[in-house]
């Protein structure tokens, strides 16, 4: 009778020992991540262009997330690092030095679900990730309910662009990340028909598209730079009074990283966005 208990205990006692007490992480994604599932406590290290929780700005950096640096990960003896499957070579250097880690992807909305369930799973927290993803979920559809039935202005998304200019515009397809989240936020997508995740475009092309709405998050994400005013982002369009946008005061700088780090924050990213189409069916603008 007692064989079972003991057997039990000692699964217990590996299982314990197996969740990792010195987590790396590679990206805002999976350091948003960890915070999110309770186990902020556990990160040693975070990349250059991790800012979110406030909790991570006074970590150790260990490079850009498209050039981590094996040697500083190795100086804070982790026990587990989260890498972004793709990114870098970084796992060859990992392996060779004996460093445990787990690959995660998040460029498409199912992937963010599937990313918070493996890092959840790697870590210990694999309840914990369970809970999180049903409550996403659960916001995201009330969120499609409240849009469902009502017209949809069309939106182009702006996600770069030669600063201070309206040249070499990149735009976002429907078929992307953002794609999916402008759908859900109630927005219909100006480049609906283009099948490119991420087209380059022509200003000319903008205003043949002659959009309702104009985001413009061409600065977001800039890693030691000064940080952007949402009216500086307007600027460039100001004097296009030939775009339907700009005579209606529908053009927003947007520069939440909400929108360019997928993962927990997802349903904060798509209240982002629809706070600017609510301010069209109402009939506000910026001026």
């Amino acid at each position: 009778m007692k064989m079972p208990a003991l057997f039990a205990a000692l699964l217990l006692s590996i299982s314990v020992a197996a969740q990792p007490s010195r987590i790396v992480s590679t990206f805002p994604s999976a350091t948003e991540s960890l915070f999110a599932l309770g186990v902020g406590d556990r990160v040693v290290g975070v990349s250059n262009y991790c800012r979110y929780p406030p909790a991570v700005l006074s970590l150790p950096k260990i490079g850009p997330y498209t050039k981590p640096d094996a040697e500083k990960i190795a100086l804070l003896r982790p026990d587990l690092v989260i890498v972004e499957k793709g990114a870098s070579n970084l796992e060859d250097r990992l392996a060779a030095l004996g460093i445990r880690y787990v690959q995660v992807e998040y460029k498409a909305l199912p992937e963010v679900f599937t990313m918070i369930h493996d890092i959840g799973a790697a870590v210990g927290a694999a309840e914990k990730a369970e809970l999180l993803n049903k409550d996403i979920r659960s916001r995201l559809d009330s969120i499609r309910a409240e849009s469902a039935g009502r017209r949809r202005p069309t939106v182009l998304m702006v996600v770069g662009r030669t600063p201070g200019l309206l040249t070499n515009l990149i735009a976002v397809g429907p078929a992307t990340y953002l794609g999916e989240l402008l759908e859900i936020a109630g927005g219909g997508n100006a480049l609906k028909d283009v099948l490119l995740p991420y087209p380059h475009i022509s200003l000319e092309t903008v205003v043949r598209l002659n959009p309702d709405v104009i985001l413009d998050m061409s600065m977001m994400g800039e890693s030691g730079e000064p940080a952007i005013r949402e009216d500086q982002l307007r600027q460039s369009w100001l004097s296009h009074r030939e775009l339907a946008a700009v005579t209606n005061s529908k053009v927003f700088g947007v520069t939440s990283e909400t929108l360019v780090t997928p993962g927990p924050r997802v349903v904060e990213a798509v209240e982002e966005i629809r706070a600017r189409l609510r301010s069209v069916r109402s009939g506000k603008g910026r001026q």
